[in-house]
């Protein structure tokens, strides 16, 4: 099952920008060898004592996944970099990069980078989605880049070989009756086929070193600062480059946020509470279509319906007819979580628990197989790039940015409460990952702080599953007066372009002004579309 897939497909057809269902599972605790704060950046060469970066050769962009055509205006470099940043002169790298120019040159203000997240989710085309969603005057202004992060997509992509090549598959759903057991050998396996078949290089594939990559391409820009929009995993990433070059950042925008002090396993604590945020949402637009799915004529009917179904899916899979696939247990709850991303897609939502629970019931209609063949429709493969490149990066950042706990007892007592206190995640977020039998990280996590100009403006949802309102409002207190804060009563894990005028005035201002909000807001304008 591929929730890439099912984003793609079900997502708005206006080009916003969707994520995978990955953000908040991303797992892990402090912890390592050297230290790699600002501090330490002092240790590495300077820009001035780097060598000249040479001039970058924009032109065609790699062929994309399934042949689909890019944008016209988007071109593509590479830029090298060290595979060791402590190793300037050791082995390299490439990062594939992107730019839709800005379109008006005597106006222009500099370069925007963009990154949708994931982690490890491939960004060259991200400045031609997120172009139809920006007026003129910013479209006027900035260079839209994209790129790929190190070990991502076309830059010297990354495999671990993994026989579950998508992400949701590693998803660490205990058994019907609770056991981590099954949890606890495909960790170990996993951590163990990527010491051996990846090496020790994929050790560097971290969040600091693609920080310090953004620099880099700063530099092979010739830009001396850089503006930057992150979502998701992105939002961390951000806050990385911005602790280690304050003063190469320009106007940031951070959306849907991490909360870097609880990289990672801290972040995926409050997962289980925000879906049961989220998850009402969903249940309401099934409820007010009770008459033609009968899932509930209430938001708590509807829920009882689908814990229900997810508990009986979990004991008895449902074969697909005329397929060799099963909806399982967890199969629902993953493509749940991918379709609560964005409130376009919670009426099709609603249409995938009818379908599952007519197939549970072997009175599957065509309608529902339709929707189903959605579900468990794979994402086309991309030339030149491994099956498993996503989830080989996946497990790299979040595995080495970060310590794991190691204790196995532990994580089935964790997993055991989480799965009572919070049963619409069923234990998942509380489980073992792969990290638990990594390799130590290379370094400590790089520690976010509130030194540096007031560049930064945070846009978080008030009902966001995939990063929680706390996480947002985490990193608001991390980077204290140096960011302004703006909230959205609205759910889902987007906020600009999801119709609250408040939230996007308030992003477009700092992207044309560089002026934050004189104080935090809290929006509640949100139409939905």
């Amino acid at each position: 099952m591929n929730t890439t897939r099912i984003i793609r497909v079900f997502g708005r057809t206006r080009g916003r920008r969707f994520a995978t269902a990955l953000t908040a599972a991303t797992l892990a605790v402090a912890g390592a060898t050297a230290c790699s704060d600002a501090a330490h950046e002092e240790d590495r060469p300077a820009p001035a004592d780097r060598a000249e970066a040479a001039a970058i050769e924009w032109g065609p962009c790699p062929e994309a996944t399934g042949g689909v055509a890019r944008d016209p205006g988007l071109t593509c470099a590479t830029v090298e970099v060290p595979l060791d940043h402590d190793e300037p002169d050791g082995t390299s790298i490439e990062v594939a990069i992107s730019r839709l120019a800005a379109a008006e040159p005597e106006e222009r203000h500099g370069v925007l980078l963009l990154n949708p997240g994931g982690p490890a989710l491939s960004g060259l085309d991200m400045p031609a989605t997120m172009a139809p969603t920006l007026p003129k005057s910013v479209l006027d202004r900035y260079d839209l880049i994209g790129f790929d992060p190190r070990g991502v997509a076309h830059s010297t992509p990354q495999s671990c070989g993994l026989e579950v090549a998508g992400v949701p598959g590693h998803f660490p759903y205990p058994a019907a009756d609770g056991s981590i057991d099954a949890n606890v050998e495909l960790a170990r396996t996993e951590a163990h086929r990527c010491a051996a078949t990846a090496g020790a290089d994929l050790r560097y594939f971290t969040t600091a070193n693609t920080a310090r990559d953004l620099d880099r391409i700063r530099e092979a820009l010739g830009e001396e600062k850089i503006s930057y929009w992150g979502q998701s995993y992105g939002t961390y990433l951000g806050a990385v480059y911005s602790s280690l070059y304050p003063e190469q950042t320009d106007r940031m925008i951070l959306e849907g946020n991490v909360d870097p002090t609880e990289v990672w396993s801290g972040e995926v604590e409050g997962w289980g509470r925000s879906m049961a945020e989220r998850f009402p949402d969903a249940a309401a637009v099934a409820a007010a279509q009770n008459d033609a799915l009968g899932l509930g004529g209430t938001v708590e009917e509807v829920t009882r319906t689908y814990l229900a179904l997810a508990d009986r899916l979990d004991r008895e899979p449902a074969r697909v007819p005329g397929t060799q696939q099963s909806m399982t247990g967890a199969i629902l709850r993953t493509t749940t979580y991918a379709l609560l991303l964005d409130n376009a897609t919670l009426p099709v939502l609603a249409q995938v628990w009818k379908a599952a629970a007519d197939l549970a019931d072997g009175h599957l209609t065509a309608a529902g197989g339709a929707v189903l063949e959605q579900v468990f429709a794979e994402t086309p493969p991309t030339p030149g790039v491994p099956a498993d490149n996503q989830a080989t990066m996946f497990l790299a950042l979040t595995c080495g940015d970060a310590e794991w706990p190691d204790d196995v007892a532990e994580y089935a007592t964790r997993s055991a409460a989480d799965r009572e206190a919070w049963p619409l995640t069923a234990g998942m977020p509380a489980n073992i990952w792969p990290c638990a039998f990594w390799e130590a990280p290379i370094e400590e996590p790089v520690t976010v702080t509130d030194e540096g100009p007031g560049d930064i403006l945070i846009l978080q949802n008030r009902r966001d599953h995939a990063t929680p309102w706390d996480s947002g409002q985490g990193l608001r207190e991390v980077l204290g007066e140096r960011a302004a804060f703006v909230g959205v009563d609205n759910g889902g894990h987007y906020v600009y372009d999801q119709g609250s005028a408040c939230a996007d005035g308030a992003t477009v201002a700092f992207l044309d002004t560089g002026r934050l909000p004189a104080e935090d807001v809290f929006c509640t304008d949100v139409e939905q579309g």
